[in-house]
């Protein structure tokens, strides 16, 4: 701005009000050319003068000039917006609440204004709704607005275009009107508000839906009837993702059948590493070993990391132990042994295993002098337990004490001229029952 026209504006302001009345004519004030009004607005709107900018946006909200002569670069929305950037703004600087609320009534007034001075063609009515939500979302407490003024706006975005209302502010406002439904208990629209942004949910966005899900649903059984009802019609990601959550419903609601039946169909659909070992859990809650250990080897060859490996491996072997196959369940528990030799709840698997081949081989029959010699190896892998893993020294001392009332006493060792200290074989020369184990351990 030249120092002739500040000088003018200086001289012209004492004798005139800043703000401009419902009476104001459509001409510039001051008796400024249109471009040297809107230059002087502009400069003032950067400057942060919002008393100038004021004066002479105001002005410009009244004639509302589509075009100025000598400026192409017009925009007469633009002015609206920064209008209502410079009334809020003055809003925050004024110290008398009283004036304070009147910037912030006269920011609402410009906000309607917009969707009567374009046409829809002209603006882009969801970037003004999100402008106008945003305010009341902000200010409304300093004006006679309420939330549900700022609800209005983000519901008018989510009806314009419910793909950009999710993904807008990382699904915020989605998330403010969905929340605002299920507090009022308005289930109905929620849920249709869900189903059309859940496709474009962000990663927040649907934890959020999750959530509000929670809160609109009753009971479990009402989650249920729900998801069913969805299923029908759902396919793809969809329809995995409601396999799910009946899944996980059923499994809580103490249904292992339906359970078991949904996982089945979600392991058909997608044979992922979860939904395998998901199958899993359900058979070995169950008490059914048999069928479990089928999908248990699925995930263990799908699993993506030595340490989950490993873990599927231990189970394996557990389940074999369970199914009273100790060759096998030794050969799990190796192979997770050889994947990790510090690891030590697989030493206390195989002291297990071991432990119970001397009941499997002696049939509940009373326990022979060689049968005894068993528990020396059981000891020897619960030593190796404590080792490994401190933590697990209080319960491998615990079944070491228990296991040693078991083993060969003197008296066995003097006629079996076994000597403390000597290798011994535990394989099919002490007894054909154990012939598998093959390991040498120590007399003890």
């Amino acid at each position: 701005m030249n120092i002739i026209l500040k000088i003018f504006l200086a001289a012209a302001l004492m004798f005139t009000t800043l703000n401009i009345d419902a009476d104001a004519q459509s001409d510039p004030p001051h008796g400024l050319a249109e471009l040297e009004a809107y230059s002087v607005f502009v400069d003032a709107y950067r400057s942060g003068d919002y008393e100038l900018a004021i004066n002479f946006g105001e002005w410009m909200l009244e004639a509302k000039p589509r075009e100025i002569s000598g400026y192409d670069g017009f925009s007469l929305e633009r002015v609206f917006n920064r209008m209502t950037e410079v009334y809020v703004n003055a809003a925050e600087a004024e110290s008398d609440p009283t004036e304070s609320t009147a910037l912030l009534e006269k920011t609402e007034d410009t906000f309607e204004q917009v969707f009567e001075t374009f046409d829809t063609d002209e603006i882009d009515e969801f970037e003004w709704h999100l402008r106008m939500g945003r305010f009341y979302h902000e200010n409304h407490e300093q004006m006679d607005a309420t939330m549900a003024d700022a609800i209005a706006s983000y519901e008018s975005m989510y009806e314009l275009d419910a793909q950009r209302f999710a993904d807008e502010g990382d699904g915020f406002f989605a998330s403010v009107l969905l929340m605002d439904y299920a507090s009022k208990g308005e289930s109905e629209r929620a849920f249709e508000i869900i189903e059309n942004v859940e496709q474009y949910a962000t990663q927040q966005l649907q934890e959020n839906i999750n959530e509000v899900r929670e809160e609109l649903f009753e009971s479990p059984e009402e989650r249920i009837e729900f998801f069913e009802s969805r299923l029908a019609d759902a396919d793809g990601a969809e329809r995995e993702e409601i396999l799910e959550n009946l899944v996980d419903m059923y499994e809580e609601t103490g249904k292992p059948e339906k359970a078991s039946e949904r996982a089945l169909e979600l392991y058909e659909i997608n044979p992922s590493f979860i939904n395998t070992r998901k199958i899993a859990d359900i058979y070995l809650s169950e008490g059914n070993y048999r069928e479990a250990l089928s999908f248990l080897k699925e995930a263990e060859e799908l699993a993506e990391s030595d340490d989950v490996r490993k873990e599927v491996s231990l189970e394996i072997g557990e389940t074999y132990q369970q199914l009273e196959e100790l060759e096998q369940a030794r050969a799990y528990t190796s192979q997770a042994i050889e994947m990790d030799s510090e690891w030590g709840a697989a030493y206390m698997r195989m002291a297990s295993i071991y432990a119970a081949s001397v009941s499997q081989c002696t049939g509940g029959d009373a326990l022979e002098r060689h049968d005894r010699t068993v528990y020396w190896l059981v000891l020897d892998y619960l030593d190796k337990a404590a080792e490994a893993d401190p933590a697990l020294a209080s319960n491998a001392e615990s079944r070491a004490e228990s296991y040693e009332q078991a083993m060969p006493s003197s008296e066995d060792k003097f006629f079996s001229d076994w000597e403390e200290g000597e290798s011994f074989d535990i394989n099919g020369e002490l007894d054909a029952c154990y012939a598998w184990i093959d390991e040498t351990t120590t007399v003890r």
